[in-house]
């Protein structure tokens, strides 16, 4: 199967292969050419995204848009709107209340054991990006993304369930998945085995 992908950035695109991975290992990412600088302009490009990763055999899609301060269920709502109605259906569209790493450091004590080079309650902000980047040592030249992956491969998943954004995001995955045939985890089940 072939899941075709649009992120906003490394650390966006390292956390999916880290699931695609862990879920799916089987699976093939096809990344998807966002060509804009602006939420406006990736609105714009959703459709020719769609296409272009449908052209490529994708059997599903996921989209990752930063939530940015505003409210992720409003910022999803708009941007599902562009989404051609043809293709929703084969979507996933996960919004993280601010980043990504919000998701990532739900778990703030698996990353602090993980990583070594941070206390958990340093990481236990509204806002973790900047000292989650520090912590991992993230830099211009290095964005760490074999690190992140297997930083998301690893992560008992439980924990980010009481993110209300990933929740509806697992639910998504889970809900498309079980249509074309694959089985992701339920979380509350396999982590508590």
């Amino acid at each position: 199967m072939k899941i075709g992908y649009s992120v906003e950035g490394s650390t966006d695109r390292a956390f999916l292969r880290g699931l695609q991975k862990r879920w799916c290992p089987a699976a093939e990412l096809i990344e998807g050419q966002f060509r804009g600088t602006s939420r406006l302009s990736l609105r714009r490009e959703y459709a020719k995204i769609c296409e272009e990763l449908v052209l490529k055999g994708a059997g599903a899609m996921v989209f990752l848009t930063d939530g940015d301060c505003e409210n992720w269920r409003d910022v999803q709502r708009n941007e599902r709107a562009h989404f051609p109605e043809e293709r929703r259906s084969m979507v996933v569209h996960g919004v993280p209340d601010r980043n990504i790493e919000c998701w990532i450091c739900a778990d703030a004590g698996f990353v602090a054991d993980d990583l070594r080079t941070v206390r958990p309650e340093e990481l236990r902000v509204p806002d973790p990006k900047g000292r989650f980047e520090s912590a991992l040592g993230i830099e211009r030249g290095d964005r760490k993304e074999m690190e992140i992956e297997g930083l998301v491969m690893r992560a008992p998943l439980r924990a980010w369930l009481r993110n209300p954004s990933f929740e509806d995001f697992y639910d998504q995955v889970r809900a498309l998945s079980q249509r074309l045939g694959c089985q992701v985890p339920n979380i509350w089940e396999a982590e508590s085995s």
